[in-house]
């Protein structure tokens, strides 16, 4: 990836991790931790590999993207604002009553392709996409993000054992392994590791890739374009909180609001690392 191209996404993810802070702070609840684990991710996606339409959100030819972890909306909702699915104003009404953003991703949502949050469900809903691609000999990819403490769920592996039954060679897994869920450590909650080696003896085709690095998120994802008959599950190392200093690697921002001193303080270094970026 030549330089100007990687600031660009640089740029673009840095504005989605402000607006992840922005629909937090305005909400006073939601997942920030593990919504800036994933604005690289899903800026990827959607600034460079998936093919959607603003205008058009519900074409049939579109690819799909199923987010499993449906309570790291803040995320996606910051990227499909960014990439002009809805006005960015929505987003400082995030989890307010009658808004259009809601906690979690709900289908009405201009962009959102499926009503997701109840943990492990997201990836039986892609499977299901996958399937549908494949019996209409579909050319449109179908992605889907998982949280590492959200695979401790055994509906996971029901779907990952039919997505290798049925070479559900569409199917793209992306687990969002930063390490931590909402109770601590996953390791110490209950540790679904080795997570690729799971995968693979579920008969997955496994990619590892750095969640913050676009040379390797856009090697992760040309390798995965190359697989013939295996769903795809790429792990990719992230970390909670990410950009934001007083977040990285702390489990307590799973689940809670900045309040307006540490909003402040999130705007400030993501306003200077954004400056950085574009000056």
């Amino acid at each position: 990836m030549d330089e100007m191209t990687k600031k660009q996404l640089q740029a673009t993810a840095c504005r989605i991790r402000m607006g992840v802070v922005e629909g937090t702070y305005n909400a006073k609840s939601g997942h920030p931790g593990g919504s800036l684990s994933i604005c690289d991710t899903l800026t990827y996606l959607y600034f460079a590999k998936m093919y959607v339409d603003p205008k058009n959100p519900d074409m049939a030819d579109r690819d799909r993207l199923v987010l499993s972890k449906g309570h790291c909306a803040p995320a996606l909702y910051s990227t499909l604002a960014e990439r002009g699915f809805f006005p960015k104003e929505e987003l400082k009404s995030l989890r307010h009553i009658g808004a259009l953003l809601q906690g979690h991703p709900c289908i009405h949502i201009p962009g959102v392709d499926m009503s997701s949050g109840s943990l492990g469900q997201g990836i039986s809903a892609a499977c299901g996409m996958a399937l549908a691609a494949k019996m209409d000999n579909a050319a449109y990819k179908v992605y889907t993000i998982l949280g590492d403490g959200e695979i401790e769920e055994g509906q996971v592996w029901e779907a990952a054992m039919f997505a290798a039954h049925y070479q559900l060679d569409s199917l793209v897994a992306i687990v969002d392994n930063n390490g931590l869920q909402i109770d601590g450590k996953i390791t110490d909650v209950c540790s679904p590791e080795p997570i690729p080696e799971k995968f693979e003896a579920f008969g997955w085709h496994v990619i590892r890739m750095d969640a913050h690095d676009f040379d390797s998120i856009e090697a992760a994802m040309q390798e995965a374009e190359t697989v013939v008959g295996k769903p795809v599950a790429i792990i990719q190392k992230s970390v909670k909180g990410k950009d934001v200093s007083f977040m990285e690697n702390q489990v307590g921002w799973h689940g809670k609001a900045p309040n307006q001193a540490e909003y402040e303080q999130a705007m400030a270094e993501l306003s200077a690392q954004l400056k950085e970026l574009e000056g």
